[in-house]
C-alpha cells in the first residue's frame, strides 16, 4: 500500500474550556481550502450548540473510526477528521485505518445557533485530552463552538504551530471516492424509530468471531427489521455487524435510524449505509462489502478515469461547484450544456479527489474540498495505471464488439454485448465486474474512446 505523510499545523491544540459564563469548545483547523483560496487556518463558525451533549458524542463516534482499524487491528490508525462548512451546515468526515467504513457527522442548520456557517473544508485537530473532555459532557448546558481561530486571531495567528504528521495511504483517499459512488446507487430501504433503533443495534455482535463472519442480511419488517437468510428483494447487507459500534455512542439520543442499500441482484454482500437521525444532526456509518475488504478497490470510479471525455467535464463541471449543501446534476447539465449522464461521471471524477460527497438523507452531491493531490487517485490506482500502460504499448487490438489484449505472455479477449464489457481474464472470473472492470477491458475502453495514453501513464 502506498503511503505518504501529510503534515498537518495547527494554531494550538483543540479544547473544551469551562468559564464564568460558560463552556467553550475550540476546534482548531489546519490548512485548508475556501472560496477565498488555501488558507493555514480557515474559520468555519462561532456560535452556540442547540444539543451539545449529541453532538459532542456525534464528534467522537467519527474521530473512533478514524482511529480505528477493523481489520488486521494490531495495526495502528489514526487521523483527524475533515470538517466542511456548507453555509448551512458543518459535515465531519473520516475513514477507518483499514479502508472499510465512512463515518459522517451532519451538524445541520437547526443544530447551530450563531453565525451564518463558512465556506471551505480543512482537517480539525481532535486530541486525545479533547476526547476525553468531550466525553465527561454529560449535560445540556450552554456550550460555544468554534471552529477556526478566535476571531482576532483569523489573520494574525503567530507563535510556534502544533504539527501533527500522520500516514495517509492513498488508498484513503480512494475510499472516499468509492464510497460516494456506491451511496449514489443507494436508495433507503427502512426507517426504524427510536426503540426500534436502540434494540435492533444493541442486538449487534461487538466483536467479531464466527456468528459476524460472513454476509448478514436484514429486511424490513413491518417497523422493524429481521434477519433473513438470503438476500431477498428490498433486503440490506450487513457485512461485519461490529463495525457499527461506533454508532453506540449516540444511541440514547437517536429519533429514528434508516437504512441504505443497493438493488439486491444476487447474493453476493454489498455496501450498506445506517444513518442515525438526531436532534438536529444525522450521524451516518457507510460499510464496505466486507470486513476484510475496503472501499479503496471496488473500481466504481475506473469507469469515469479513463476517458478524456470524463476529465474535461470535470475541469467545466468544476468551475460550477460552490460549496453547496446540495448539488442537482440536472441543475449542472442545465449549466454546463452537458447531459445529466455526462455531469454524473464528472462528479464521479470530482469524487477521486475529494471534491464531491454523497449525502443519503437529501440524495444529492456536496461540495468539499480534501488538501489531496487531485491526481493522486489516479497515479497510484493499480488498474488504472496498468491499463494506461497497456493501451500505450499498443497491446489492444479492435475487431468490431470484440477485442484482443496482449497482458504479458497471454492474450485476453475482451467482448462487449449490450453495454458491457467481459473479459476471459481471471480478475473477471473471480468478481464479474463486482468490483469494477478489469485491466483489459480499462484499455479497450481508452483505445475506443480515444483516451490520452501516450507514454502508456499520463
Amino acid at each position: 500500500m502506498t503511503r505518504s505523510v501529510q503534515a498537518l499545523a495547527y494554531a494550538r491544540p483543540s479544547a473544551l474550556e469551562s468559564s464564568q459564563v460558560g463552556a467553550s469548545l475550540g476546534l482548531e483547523t489546519a490548512g485548508g481550502l475556501t472560496p477565498r483560496g488555501a488558507e493555514a487556518h480557515p474559520r468555519f463558525f462561532a456560535g452556540f450548540l442547540s444539543a451539545p451533549r449529541i453532538a459532542a458524542r456525534g464528534l467522537l463516534a467519527v474521530a473512533d473510526v478514524a482511529a480505528a482499524r477493523y481489520y488486521q487491528r494490531t495495526l495502528a490508525s489514526s487521523l483527524d477528521p475533515v470538517v466542511t462548512g456548507n453555509g448551512d451546515r458543518l459535515r465531519f468526515e473520516s475513514f477507518s485505518g483499514c479502508c472499510g467504513v465512512y463515518a459522517r457527522l451532519d451538524v445541520l442548520q437547526e443544530g447551530l445557533e450563531g453565525e451564518r456557517t463558512g465556506h471551505g473544508t480543512t482537517n480539525v485537530d481532535v486530541n486525545n485530552p479533547l476526547r476525553d473532555a468531550l466525553s465527561r459532557i454529560t449535560a445540556d448546558d450552554p456550550l460555544h463552538l468554534r471552529v477556526g481561530p478566535e476571531e482576532l486571531a483569523v489573520t494574525t495567528v503567530d507563535g510556534p504551530l502544533v504539527e501533527k504528521k500522520v500516514p495517509l495511504p492513498d488508498r484513503w483517499l480512494r475510499g472516499f471516492a468509492e464510497a460516494q459512488v456506491a451511496s449514489a446507487g443507494f436508495d433507503l430501504r427502512a426507517e426504524l424509530s427510536a426503540a426500534q433503533a436502540v434494540a435492533f443495534l444493541r442486538s449487534l455482535p461487538r466483536r467479531s468471531g464466527n456468528a459476524a463472519r460472513g454476509a448478514r442480511w436484514v429486511v424490513a419488517s413491518g417497523s422493524a427489521l429481521r434477519p433473513t437468510t438470503r438476500p431477498v428483494p428490498g433486503a440490506v447487507c450487513l457485512p461485519g455487524p461490529e463495525r457499527l459500534v461506533a454508532l453506540e455512542r449516540v444511541l440514547r439520543h437517536a429519533m429514528a435510524l434508516r437504512v441504505y442499500g443497493p438493488p439486491v441482484a444476487d447474493g453476493a454482500p454489498v455496501a450498506s449505509a445506517w444513518e442515525v437521525v438526531l436532534p438536529g444532526m444525522r450521524l451516518t456509518l457507510t460499510l464496505s462489502p466486507d470486513a476484510s475488504r475496503g472501499f479503496s478497490g471496488e473500481g466504481g470510479v475506473l469507469e469515469a478515469l479513463a476517458t478524456d471525455e470524463a476529465a474535461a467535464d470535470a475541469e467545466l463541471v468544476s468551475v460550477l461547484l460552490a460549496w453547496e449543501p446540495t448539488i442537482e446534476p440536472a441543475s449542472l447539465a442545465e449549466q454546463s450544456g452537458l447531459s445529466v449522464e455526462r455531469v454524473r461521471a464528472a462528479l464521479t471524477r470530482l469524487g477521486t479527489a475529494g471534491r464531491v460527497g454523497y449525502d443519503l438523507a437529501d440524495a444529492a452531491y456536496f461540495h468539499r474540498e480534501l488538501p489531496y493531490d487531485a491526481d493522486r487517485a489516479e497515479r497510484h490506482n493499480p488498474r488504472l495505471v496498468a491499463a494506461r500502460e497497456l493501451a500505450g504499448a499498443g497491446a489492444v487490438s479492435l475487431d468490431g464488439a470484440v477485442a484482443s489484449v496482449a497482458s504479458g505472455e497471454r492474450r485476453y479477449q475482451v467482448r462487449e454485448s449490450e453495454g458491457r464489457l467481459t473479459c476471459t481474464c481471471q480478475w473477471w472470473a473471480d468478481y464479474r465486474g463486482k468490483r469494477g472492470p478489469c485491466k483489459h477491458a480499462l484499455a479497450v475502453t481508452m483505445v475506443r474512446r480515444g483516451a490520452t495514453v501516450a507514454g502508456g501513464v499520463r
